[in-house]
């Protein structure tokens, strides 16, 4: 058995054209659509980067009980488990964070892993006097890193789908591994070649070319919008070269007949929509949770097909475990998506969602009901981890000085927890702006535009919203902080 997971950071799922886009050159998706089952529900988990990842391990939604961090100890991690039943379990990316000391023990349950460098603010290249010493700023970093990747071959995507075919190109022939190939882009800035830019001509626009959108409402004219789109859209375009590069290696090696594919992102953005550029900030809209999910699988060979069961992320990492054999943890959550790809069968009522101290979300693939605390202060609230980290430094001892410990809850395999009062992040990208209780009616109205007043749907998400919280077993003060 062999598996093949291409992962994306930040694809907003309306730019491909198996989505219903109609402007943006993707080709390679059309393609991976016609060997694919395409999910047209399927939802995020844990926001954003790392409680992604976290939960791409374990299965488990992350965003109740702690926000960015690493694995925890007593976490089941997919590749680990994979790895521990004579699976070898590879990583290639470029994502940063991985690096940073709140993603830094993910890459190693891999057996193997290849960082590649310099997406983003990675602090990787050194000009003396380009940035401050203590080089805190991603943006002055950024520049930096470009000058050492004039070409597309020497862009960090490039790279990374570069390292996967070689390890293709030398394992083909074996058996039982598992490949996860994970890019940073299309996520901020949109940095990519003029080539792909050209595909989007703008020649009435005169201002900077704007590819780097801060965390907050827009105040751009229509023309910045839109230049922004265009370089978003022009990444996207890249990522679709490269998608191809790896399509083209299945079809030579005929990894076809036996190797599972599946295509995924972390969350999506927002491009203006809903007046809103980024994530994290305001509420998850459809823009951000609902994601492009692609899979195939050999043992049932469906292709070309859609189905709309509700799947997240936390199934993913079951789908795994499943595909090889390997039998699941009791304190996994997802669920395995292999019957699902072949008969379209659904796997659950419904999922939460969401963003640790925003609102709680939960989706039965119709409604969308976003849970906003009950009173201004957002409390009471408290981080439950054993390993309190940000996503770039340690918990400081100020922050610590107030922890209590508290008992095991029943995931943590008898290990009890830092109980840690929750304070604003310090990267106000990722601070809540907008915490108000809505529901939407994604038939009636798909783009959000209209929040429903409906009593029963209310009380229906509501039931769901609860009985998940309580199957993930929430912090009892996580529903006096919902006024639940």
């Amino acid at each position: 058995m062999k598996a093949i997971m291409l992962m994306y950071d930040s694809l907003n799922r309306h730019y491909l054209p198996c989505y219903g886009n109609d402007w943006v050159h993707a080709p390679n998706f059309r393609r991976l659509a016609e060997r694919t089952v395409v999910f047209d529900r399927s939802y995020v988990g844990s926001m954003p980067c790392m409680p992604a990842r976290r939960e791409l391990h374990t299965g488990r939604y992350n965003f109740l009980h702690r926000s960015w961090g690493p694995l925890e100890p007593f976490d089941d991690s997919m590749p680990t488990l994979l790895r521990e039943h004579g699976v070898h379990t590879h990583l290639v990316s470029d994502h940063q964070h991985y690096w940073e000391d709140g993603g830094a023990t993910y890459h190693q349950r891999y057996s193997t892993w290849s960082a590649v460098r310099g997406q983003e603010g990675d602090r990787w290249k050194a000009v003396v006097g380009a940035t401050p010493a203590a080089n805190t700023d991603i943006r002055l970093q950024d520049p930096v890193n470009r000058r050492y990747m004039p070409t597309e071959a020497q862009q960090p995507q490039s790279v990374t789908v570069g390292e996967a075919l070689e390890f293709l190109e030398t394992n083909h022939a074996a058996d039982n591994w598992f490949l996860h190939i994970e890019t940073f882009d299309p996520h901020e800035p949109f940095f990519s070649q003029q080539h792909y830019k050209d595909l989007y001509p703008d020649d009435d626009y005169e201002g900077p070319d704007l590819d780097w959108p801060e965390y907050r409402p827009v105040d751009e004219s229509d023309a910045e919008i839109a230049r922004y789109r265009r370089n978003y859209a022009a990444l996207v375009s890249m990522c679709d070269r490269n998608l191809g590069r790896i399509l083209d290696a299945m079809d030579r090696h005929d990894l076809w007949s036996d190797t599972m594919l599946i295509v995924n992102t972390d969350h999506g953005f927002l491009l203006g929509e809903h007046d809103w550029w980024a994530k994290c900030r305001m509420p998850f809209y459809e823009e951000v949770a609902h994601t492009p999910l692609f899979i195939w699988d050999p043992r049932c060979g469906r292709q070309g097909t859609r189905v709309d069961a509700l799947v997240q992320t936390i199934d993913l990492p079951a789908t795994l475990l499943d595909y090889f054999g390997v039998p699941l943890p009791p304190d996994m959550q997802g669920r395995p998506l292999g019957e699902t790809v072949a008969d379209g069968r659904p796997v659950r009522e419904a999922g939460l969602f969401g963003l640790f101290g925003a609102q709680v979300n939960v989706t039965d693939g119709r409604y969308v009901y976003m849970r906003g605390p009950a009173n201004p202060e957002n409390a009471p609230l408290f981080e439950y981890t054993v390993m309190p980290t940000h996503m770039r430094s340690l918990f400081s001892p100020e922050e610590l000085r107030d922890a209590t410990l508290a008992p095991p809850p029943p995931f943590s395999k008898g290990v009890p927890l830092l109980k840690i009062p929750a304070r604003q992040p310090a990267n106000a990208d990722l601070r809540p702006a907008i915490l108000d209780t809505v529901l939407y009616d994604l038939e009636a109205d798909p783009r959000q535009e209209h929040p429903l007043h409906d009593l029963e749907a209310e009380a229906r998400m509501v039931a769901h919203l609860v009985r998940l919280m309580q199957e993930n077993d929430a912090p009892e003060e996580q529903y006096t902080r919902l006024g639940l």
